[in-house]
Formats: structure tokens, C-alpha cells, sequence
């Protein structure tokens, strides 16, 4: 329980066990919450990978902290996201976290560019991950969100991603323009409603890789990270795997002659 004593509402025994690179992202949410609390304004995180916000959402899971917590990357579905921590009496809304710049080729024609072009680019910049949030790619450019912070400082020098030249016009959280998800569905059956049974269903890999990419931390439920290949996942659960795409159970049905599960699956990608 978040007691406003200011000492840290992680136990010492919990931090022991944590890297160094968790204990940082911890420390950082634990001081955002606590300025929230006290003195009564919006704050957030730099944004977050699909580990650390798994980290939080764990450490976070049972706390009373004085403060709505809210993880939020411009759009629904967001893979990159910041964690905001907004006081009782105010909305999330309220506060201009993020922004969107919009990067056009200056001509038309060429090689498309790809996520990796404009990430490297901004790199190039010396702008950290932490600053940027999903890169959402389209034939003719890209929306990328950002922090509000650094986005003057983009809109001065961003003007090239390898030797494509780029214009850049930034645009409110609003005007966000998401690319369709394509979706394929899929109707199996499953020997149990395992996480590696469908994961080994949903990618179409064996369920030793299934089982690796779980211990690897490569796969989450609902946007925490999964510790185990035999956890059962339930009808909506939402199963994400890092570098594949995601995967949403939308149904489970009775069994089969040889007692196997009937489930729809609906895989994403853009």
C-alpha cells in the first residue's frame, strides 16, 4: 500500500531480485507517481517497451498509489506506450504528453521506406528510443508519435532518412492517422488452452519454439509478460509475440471427438 511516507512501495526483497535496467524503469515510474500525488499535476514516463511496461503493470498490479495510472500510446493497441499518472481530479486528456510529426517524401518515387529508415534516421539525431512511440509507416510517409518535449527539436532536423529527403509538419494526438490492421482468422483445435498450444497454433511453429519464446521473454497476455508455457489463456485474451505480431482468442468452443478444444483465433499485422 502507498502510504505518502516517500519511501519506495517496492519491497527491498523485490528489488533484489531485478536487474539493474527494471530497477531504473521502477524507480523512474516510482518518482513520476509520487510528483503526481503531491503536487497534484499530470506526469508520465518515456515511453515504454512491451518488457517494461510488463514490469510496471506487475509492480503496479496491486498498489493504491493515490493516483490514476494509465498506460497510453496515442492510439488503441499501441505497442510503444508511456505510463501517466493523473490525480483524482483530472482527466488524461488535460495533459499534451504526445504528438504526432508527420514525415512525407519531399518526392515522389523511389524505394519505399520502411519503420527501420525513419527509427534510424532519428537515431542518427542522437534522439533515444525513450523519446519516440510507434512509427506508423505508410506508402507515401509516416505518422510517428512522440513526446511533446522533442518535437521542436525534430521538426528543425529532420529532414532526411538516408538519402531520401523529408518534410516534416507536426500534427495534434487527434489527427493521428492509422494504418488498416490486416487480420486472418483462424479455426482450430487445440489439445488444451495452453499459451504454448496457441502460440504453436496461431504462428503455425512447434511448441518447443513456443515454449523457448516464452522463457526468452518474447511473449505476453494481455500486455504482461508471460512466465510460464503452460498458463491457460481464456476466450478475448490478447497473446503477443515480439517480432511476430498478436494474437486475440475470440473463441472457444466444446470438444472434439478426440477431446481437443475448438478455438477461433484472429492473428494481426499491418
Amino acid at each position: 500500500m502507498w502510504t505518502g511516507s516517500g519511501k519506495s512501495f517496492w519491497s527491498d526483497a523485490s528489488r533484489n531480485i531485478m536487474k539493474k535496467e527494471e530497477q531504473l524503469i521502477l524507480a523512474q515510474a516510482e518518482d513520476k507517481i509520487e510528483q503526481s500525488r503531491t503536487r497534484g499535476y499530470i506526469t508520465w514516463t518515456p515511453f515504454l517497451d512491451s518488457h517494461q511496461q510488463s514490469v510496471l503493470r506487475k509492480a503496479l498490479a496491486r498498489e493504491d498509489t493515490g493516483v490514476s495510472l494509465e498506460f497510453y500510446g496515442g492510439y488503441d493497441d499501441a505497442e510503444r506506450v508511456i505510463l501517466a499518472c493523473v490525480p483524482p481530479y483530472l482527466q488524461l486528456e488535460e495533459a499534451e504528453s504526445l504528438t504526432v510529426l508527420r514525415v512525407s517524401r519531399v518526392k515522389s518515387g523511389g524505394k519505399p521506406l520502411t519503420h527501420r529508415d525513419y527509427l534510424g534516421s532519428l537515431t542518427g539525431l542522437g534522439i533515444r528510443r525513450e523519446m519516440t512511440g510507434d512509427i506508423l509507416v505508410r506508402e507515401d510517409g509516416a505518422d510517428i508519435i512522440v513526446l511533446r518535449d522533442i518535437a521542436e527539436f525534430i521538426l528543425n532536423n529532420y529532414n532526411k532518412a538516408g538519402k531520401t529527403e523529408l518534410s516534416v509538419e507536426q500534427k495534434s494526438i487527434g489527427e493521428l492517422i492509422v494504418p488498416p490492421v490486416r487480420s486472418v482468422t483462424v479455426h482450430t483445435t487445440v489439445a488444451s488452452l495452453r499459451l504454448d498450444n496457441i502460440l504453436s497454433s496461431g504462428f503455425g511453429i512447434s511448441r518447443t519454439k513456443a515454449g523457448a519464446a516464452v522463457r526468452a521473454g518474447l511473449v505476453s497476455v494481455n500486455h504482461t509478460e508471460a512466465e510460464k508455457p503452460d498458463m491457460n489463456v481464456g476466450e478475448g485474451d490478447l497473446v503477443t509475440m515480439r517480432k511476430s505480431g498478436r494474437i486475440r482468442v475470440t473463441q472457444v468452443g466444446g470438444r472434439s471427438r478426440k477431446d481437443r478444444v475448438y478455438v477461433t483465433l484472429e492473428k494481426y499485422g499491418r
